[in-house]
């Protein structure tokens, strides 16, 4: 499957001015993709508890309360090792599919009307829970969601870098039985030491088997690592990229091919990367022609779903209504819906700026 970006217009005209509580509501109400979400970073603290109870798990907290106060990170292993606990409540069909409903639930009141979910089913399998239990409950979900939301979903499987690309191999082989679930292949977990040309081999099997590449790079690692992601992986999204700024020369690579990158404020808050969201990378993007977008990574455990992420960056940076729209126009061109899903959804953005 091969999807071509469609070249978006970018809005020439002067930021207008506008008050706070109004640029809130524009976020509110602005029909969005959310590109950058991985599906067990939405575990809240309650239905991690109600889950650990449902499957006999003992967990190392004793209430919702504890679990979240357990959220202070001061770097993205100390964030993953809370998050592979959290996973291992998860154990049934029902568990996949509550969590990803609760989520959708959330999101669709947030106005999102195209998710692209990340899910990292080795997280599970080495568990022993099978490959088909995780599949199955998300694809119940997002099913369900289409149905009673009209919300439109791509499922993302995502290799843990931190293991052996010998066991990608085996993740990809069970993802090649279900082609018409799964649209692209990620890298995620942690990313310092694990270089994107560790999984050069099964990232060309992947494409050759017609998944979409996309990979996490420049997020801890460093440009070289965006680079690689690029030219080793062929990669057609940068999951965040913040670092690619060190490197001017792969800024306007990245900005002459029209790769997307897949920003998250909060998690880049959350995990340290950018303590200070007064000093965020967003706004340097936005001026440097790339093609970013706004997402929530690991909502649960970063503060806020993705209109918080907005919300919040759009405080820190003084973004206007203007660059808000920007990067909602860029999360419909950055996604990989079809050409003419991704028409349509364009058209109703335009609509909808037009009427605000």
């Amino acid at each position: 499957m091969t999807i071509q970006l469609i070249t978006c217009p970018h809005d020439t005209g002067r930021s207008r001015p506008i008050d706070q509580s109004q640029i809130h509501r524009f976020i509110s109400a602005m029909p969005k993709a959310e590109l950058h979400l991985h599906i067990e970073g939405t575990l809240e603290p309650e239905m991690m508890m109600t889950l650990a109870q449902r499957n006999g798990v003992t967990l190392p907290y004793a209430s919702a309360e504890a679990i979240r106060a357990a959220y202070r990170f001061g770097s993205l292993q100390e964030f993953l090792d809370l998050y592979y606990t959290g996973m291992s409540v998860l154990r049934t069909r029902s568990d996949f599919f509550d969590l990803a409903f609760a989520y959708l639930e959330k999101v669709v009141t947030q106005n999102v009307t195209h998710v692209e979910i990340f899910f990292d089913p080795q997280g599970h399998t080495e568990r022993g829970v099978a490959f088909d239990t995780v599949l199955s409950g998300l694809t119940d979900a997002l099913d369900k969601a289409r149905r009673d939301f009209g919300i439109t979903s791509r499922l993302i499987m995502c290799f843990l870098r931190h293991l052996p690309e010998e066991q990608a191999f085996d993740t990809l082989h069970h993802a090649c039985r279900c082609k018409e679930h799964i649209s692209a292949v990620g890298l995620d977990s942690a990313e310092q030491g694990h270089p994107p040309s560790k999984f050069a081999r099964v990232y060309a099997a992947a494409r050759k088997e017609g998944f979409l590449p996309v990979a996490h790079a420049g997020e801890e690692g460093p440009p070289a690592y965006v680079c690689e992601a690029i030219d080793i992986l062929h990669v057609r999204r940068i999951d965040h990229g913040n670092r690619a700024l060190e490197d001017p020369e792969l800024v306007a690579r990245i900005v002459r091919e029209r790769i997307p990158l897949t920003v998250c404020p909060l998690s880049n808050r959350a995990l340290q990367t950018c303590p200070d969201l007064a000093r965020h990378p967003l706004k340097r993007m936005l001026a440097a022609g790339l093609l970013v977008t706004v997402n929530s990574d690991g909502p649960s455990y970063f503060g806020g779903y993705v209109n918080e992420n907005f919300a919040a960056v759009q405080e820190a940076l003084s973004l206007s209504v203007d660059d808000i729209a920007t990067l909602g126009r860029n999360s419909f061109c950055a996604s990989f819906l079809s050409d003419v899903d991704k028409s349509a959804a364009l058209a109703g953005f335009e609509a909808f700026q037009a009427k605000w």
